[in-house]
């Protein structure tokens, strides 16, 4: 992945040369020296990949490349670190004379000529000693490298992980038997299911998990992942979020033992099926067994998966209920490479040639019936051209692999990672900082690969963009697995399967690439330039940790704990140069951000995680010139109008904070600052404020997401309508007004703009929509939110975006039943109407309404007492959820008849009568209404 490395900073300089050439002076010609030297260092090191040499002194060369790039630069990000230092001392010197300037920079540029001049002759004595290592005769091009990777003008059709990974029939009908019989049960029970890793546990036990038969019997579930870093309180917290009701202040104070009996309480009442995936240790068992009742409603199960049978039997008792996983048979083995070596091809039964078919079941044998292993080399032989020479290549590269050692399948994994093509490297290691089995939000790791500048450009086209086309690359191959999608399809979040995430952890720590932090006492290289910390560091200082570190820090990710005042202050030494600093706070506080934070102007990712904590941000934030992403989360903190300043910016997300106003005083000594500056936005997520006064918010016509949280009247003029209308490449969009908003307020203004659109307007039915005219233009536009006073909508369907998928509606007081309208949605999938968003009594859902409609949620409308389901109306529904509809005693009317539907949620006392007389009868009914029931 060297090559990666030594390209990504060689396209650094060029940008630097181009804009930055009145800065470097006279070192220019060295700098552009320097760069040459590693555009031809980034090709020798491309081919040396693509030939596949992997011998020790190769790798020790190549070290060497390595140690002179990251050299090289530190050496130049120093230089400008000094500069813009240096430029902000003569602005508040503003009266010394241009000489003075001049005189100040000198020393600068002699340092950094000789820096570079003593690089630029050790690069060349590296390139020099090729010979040495038999390198010499390698060639810059190379038949396998035009192989590696698929075109990225190629779109892949998604990726259903659940049904193409290898599924165990006879496995899951074995386990599915272990839990009914167990459901008759008077106590609560344990089931197991055994296996090595790569065989499928997790796959499996998903498989019956999500049976509807299986899931009928409970009335409440969850599933955790426990992995080997555990921690009770995660977990305990985990499962209790899945079945009942906290506040946010019990999810952030409870300890342990009070989380714990709380629990314990309440699946006292319940029957519960609660899985534990992927247990390392009996402490597991032995910590969590005191909180899940034995004496719950009769049929209680907990599943558990681990690699070890000790563990099982520890909490199994008995091997009756233990199901130990087998390897696949050749049958099963050949038909799942097939599925995933040649999917996207439109066929599963592909017609091979007899010297293909020789060569594919030689491949799968080296995989000894492990599904990850086959999935893995069927996602790289996917990728392949469907010939003898290139399957040829592939058997050889793997018969050299497994000849490394005796670790087959993670052999087989190292050679589907060295088979990546260069840009996709780097990407791939860095999914290994995430703690393991953890669910990886896609939009954040885009993010962060844009950051560390491991996304390469292509012309006009977005980074984030391409940086999706690289995830789903990585999927495609079976390196990475969706999680969960998104309603337009895209990928949500991911998952790495552990030993994929060993594999990455491993290459990672053998390039110094980045070094995870679970250890307390581990001792850390020498040179780092990544750190992640998974675990409280205690009585350790992160500045101990980096104390003998010969490199700056580039990127700090902690996922536990926050960063004291102390620690900031020790800091300061070795994360001059960061780039990403990404804190995950899961303890009660908050973070106050040091002055000198504004001084790191290579930080391209700031992100702090955390819900309802204060944040407190210095003004010098406004530093910060190279920042692309801030995300403060649910976190609370007012911004500084600084931050108009960060004209990179691309994602500023921020819901619940607000931004201070710029005063009168500051205008006139720096100038206007607003948010029309910041037109690379493409994620905006702020609270109202006076920022969105005038036509200033129409000048990010990039924008893809908007969210605004708690807008009052005094900022919702004709400029603002005007301005949302402009924003036509929104994909998402969440308005929320302050209470107190009333039609009249403000349809005039909407009406005025509407009629210069010539949109006739019934001005005697008015409506407030923010969309200022019909959301036709958003062609886009497939989630919208609208929280705040509506009492109509409008019934012309030209109004709402032609490819809504989504629509949430929130104390929105709607007089009329909305049904009417929005089941005319041609793709409308997702209803919610939250807090009395209708205050009708009565809804109809009419026959051949609501085609689409998979899920419909009613929360809180308080005065609803019908709601009408005609026969042929959302016969696609598949979750219908009711809670606190307290007035709604019976059932809607024809819901048993929906085929397709596969949950019933009900809270409080919705529903309560219907359900009564229900279970008193029996019969067909109760028992659809018992299997999904949740």
């Amino acid at each position: 992945m060297e090559e990666g490395t030594v390209t990504l900073f060689a396209e650094k300089l060029s940008n630097l040369i181009l804009q930055e050439a009145s800065v470097f002076g006279e070192v220019e010609g060295q700098i552009k020296l320097l760069r040459n030297e590693l555009e031809l260092m980034g090709l020798f090191l491309r081919d040396v990949d693509s030939k596949r040499v992997y011998e020790e002194r190769v790798k020790a060369w190549v070290n060497q490349l390595r140690s002179a790039t990251h050299e090289a630069e530190d050496v130049i990000d120093e230089f400008i670190l000094k500069m813009d230092h240096r430029k902000r001392r003569l602005n508040t010197l503003k009266f010394l004379p241009t000489c003075v300037g001049m005189v100040d920079k000198l020393p600068f540029i002699h340092e950094l000529d000789s820096r570079v001049k003593d690089i630029n002759a050790k690069i060349g004595a590296i390139m020099a000693n090729r010979s040495k290592y038999g390198l010499e005769d390698l060639t810059a091009s190379s038949s396998s490298t035009a192989d590696q990777a698929v075109s990225h003008k190629e779109k892949r059709a998604p990726v259903v992980e659940e049904s193409d990974v290898v599924e165990i029939i006879d496995g899951a009908k074995k386990v599915k038997q272990m839990l009914m019989m167990k459901v008759e049960t008077s106590t609560r029970s344990v089931v197991s299911i055994v296996g090595m890793g790569g065989l499928g546990k997790t796959t499996l036990a998903k498989n019956v998990y999500n049976q509807r038969d299986v899931q009928g019997p409970f009335d409440c579930k969850a599933w955790v992942y426990v992995s080997q870093e555990f921690r009770a309180r995660e977990i305990l917290l985990a499962i209790a979020l899945q079945v009942m009701p906290l506040s946010d202040e019990e999810k952030k104070e409870m300890g342990e033992d009070e989380l714990g009996k709380k629990l314990f309480g309440y699946l006292g009442e319940k029957k519960y099926l609660v899985v534990m995936d992927d247990v390392w240790s009996s402490e597991v068992w032995s910590r969590l067994q005191p909180h899940f009742p034995d004496q719950a409603k009769d049929g209680s199960i907990v599943l558990i998966t681990t690699r070890n049978k000790e563990i099982a039997l520890h909490a199994t008792y008995s091997e009756e209920f233990i199901y130990e996983l087998r390897h696949m048979n050749d049958v099963e083995s050949w038909q799942l490479f097939l599925k995933k070596a040649f999917r996207g091809t439109g066929t599963t039964t592909p017609t091979l040639t007899t010297e293909l078919k020789e060569l594919g079941k030689k491949i799968v044998t080296k995989c000894k019936g492990l599904p990850l292993a086959i999935v893995v080399l069927g996602g790289l032989l996917s990728t392949k051209e469907k010939t003898k020479q290139s399957w040829e290549k592939v058997l050889a590269s793997i018969e050299w692999h497994l000849d490394q050692g005796p670790d087959s399948c993670m052999r087989i994994l190292a050679l589907s990672y060295n088979d990546l093509p260069f840009y996709l490297k780097s990407c791939f290691l860095y999914c290994g900082i995430f703690p393991e089995d953890s669910e990886i939000d896609a939009w954040d790791l885009i993010k962060l690969w844009m950051a560390e500048g491991f996304i390469q450009r292509r012309g006009k086209e977005r980074l984030e963009d391409i940086a999706e086309e690289y995830m789903h690359e990585l999927i495609h191959r079976s390196l990475i697995q969706v999680a969960d999608r998104r309603l337009n399809g895209r990928v949500k979040s991911c998952r790495m399967h552990d030993l994929l995430r060993e594999l990455a952890v491993k290459q990672a720590k053998d390039a110094n690439f980045f070094k995870v932090h679970e250890n307390m006492d581990s001792t850390f290289p020498i040179s780092i330039r990544r750190l992640v910390i998974h675990q409280n560091l205690i009585n350790h200082d992160i500045s101990q940790c980096l104390h003998n570190s010969s490199s700056q820090l580039r990127t700090l990710v902690s996922f536990s704990g926050t960063i004291g005042k102390k620690s900031w202050g020790s800091l300061q030494e070795h994360i001059k140069l960061l780039t990403v600093l990404n804190l995950s706070e899961k303890e009660v506080g908050g973070h106050v951000l040091p002055w000198d934070i504004g001084q790191l102007i290579h930080l391209k990712f700031l992100c702090i995680k955390g819900f309802r904590s204060h944040v407190k941000l210095p003004s010098s934030i406004g530093g910060l010139v190279n920042l692309q992403s801030l995300d403060l989360g649910g976190n609370d903190c007012n911004i500084p109008h600084s931050i108009w300043n960060l004209k990179k910016l691309r994602h500023l997300e921020c819901w619940n904070c607000k931004i201070s106003s710029q005063s009168q005083i500051n205008k006139c000594v720096n100038g206007y600052l607003g948010v029309e500056q910041l037109t690379n936005l493409q994620t905006l997520a702020l609270k109202g404020g006076s920022w969105l006064e005038g036509d200033d918010l129409g000048k990010l016509i990039q924008l893809r997401s908007l969210e605004l949280s708690k807008c009052s009247t005094s900022y919702l003029k004709t400029e603002f309508f005007e301005s949302i209308a402009k924003l036509t490449v929104l994909e998402i969009l969440n308005l929320s007004f302050t209470e107190g908003h009333t039609m009249k307020t403000l349809v005039n203004r909407l009406g005025s703009v509407w009629e210069k659109k010539n949109v006739t307007i019934d001005h005697h039915n008015k409506t407030l929509l923010p969309g200022l005219m019909p959301f036709s233009h958003h062609a886009y536009l497939y989630e919208l939110s609208l929280n705040g006073m509506l009492e109509k909508l409008p019934k012309e369907i030209e109004f709402y975006p032609p490819k809504l998928l989504g629509l949430q509606l929130w104390r929105c007081k709607l007089r009329d039943d909305p049904m009417m309208i929005l089941e005319k949605l041609p793709s409308l999938r997702i209803l919610e109407l939250w807090f009395n968003a209708y205050t009708g009594k009565k809804m109809v859902c009419s026959s051949g309404g609501f085609l689409q409609l998979e899920r419909l949620k009613l929360f809180y409308l308080n005065e609803l007492v019908e709601l009408i389901v005609e026969r042929g109306a959302m016969s696609s529904l598949k979750t219908l959820e009711i809670w606190r509809c307290d007035k709604m005693e019976k059932l809607p009317h024809g819901l048993l008849e929906q085929t397709n539907l596969e949950k019933l949620s009900l809270l409080g006392s919705s529903c309560h009568k219907s359900i009564k007389e229900i279970e008193e009868v029996g019969g067909e009914y109760w028992d659809k209404l018992r299997k999904i029931m949740c």
